[in-house]
C-alpha cells in the first residue's frame, strides 16, 4: 500500500543510495554502496561554487570486501563530491575496518573506528546496513547452491543468525515454524 497523498508540496533535496553484492572470482564477495544528495534549485557552495540543479552536493561510494564467515578483508571509500575541501582526506581511514566481523557489535565497531571526527558522516552511515546487505547477498546464494547440489536435502541444525532479528523471524513466529521448525518456540 503506497503513502497517502501528501499536501501540496515542492520537492528541494534527494538523497539516493543503492547496494549491490557481487561474487567474485577468487571466492570473496564484495558489497558496493553508492550515495548522492542534490537539490532541485542551484546554489553556492564556497568549496565548489555554483552547485547546479541535480549536481550532487554528496556522492560518496563504498566497497566492502568481506570472506564467507562475514570478516572484512579490505574497504575501499571514494569522495567524488563534497561540500568541502577536505571531505576526501577521510577516506584512508575506512581501511582500519580491515578485520573486523559483520555481526553482533557491528555497528559499534564502526563507530569505534571511523566515527565521529575519525570519518565522514555519510560513508560510515553507508555501512551500516551493508551486514544486512551481505547476509542478503551470501546467505540466499549459498542456500540456492547448497539445494541444487544437496540431493537429499537434509536440513541444516545451525541455529539461524536471522532468528530473534524482526518481527517476522521471531521464534514463535509461523515463518520459522516453517523454515527452521527445530528452534521454533511458539504454541
Amino acid at each position: 500500500m503506497p503513502l497517502p497523498e501528501a499536501e501540496a508540496r515542492e520537492p528541494l533535496h534527494t538523497r539516493s543510495i543503492s547496494y549491490q553484492g557481487y561474487r567474485r572470482k577468487d571466492g570473496l564477495w564484495d558489497i558496493e554502496a553508492h550515495m548522492t544528495d542534490v537539490k532541485s534549485y542551484s546554489f553556492q557552495n564556497h568549496f565548489r561554487g555554483t552547485i547546479e540543479v541535480g549536481e550532487p552536493l554528496h556522492e560518496m561510494l563504498l566497497r566492502v570486501t568481506i570472506d564467507d564467515e562475514f570478516v572484512i578483508r579490505d574497504v575501499i571509500a571514494v569522495t567524488e563530491n563534497g561540500p568541502f575541501e577536505n571531505c576526501h582526506e577521510i577516506v584512508d581511514a575506512y581501511k582500519s575496518l580491515a578485520g573486523i566481523t559483520m555481526g553482533p557489535g557491528w555497528r559499534r565497531n564502526i563507530r569505534q573506528k571511523v566515527g565521529g571526527v575519525n570519518g565522514c558522516t555519510h560513508l560510515t552511515e553507508l555501512l551500516f546496513p551493508m551486514a544486512t546487505v551481505a547476509m542478503q547477498t551470501l546467505w540466499a546464494f549459498k542456500n540456492h547452491r547448497r539445494h541444487k547440489t544437496d540431493q537429499d536435502h537434509t536440513r541444516d541444525r545451525a541455529r539461524p543468525g536471522i532468528l530473534d532479528t524482526c518481527h517476522a523471524w521471531a521464534a514463535t513466529s509461523p515463518v520459522v515454524k516453517r523454515n527452521a521448525p527445530d528452534f521454533y518456540t511458539g504454541p
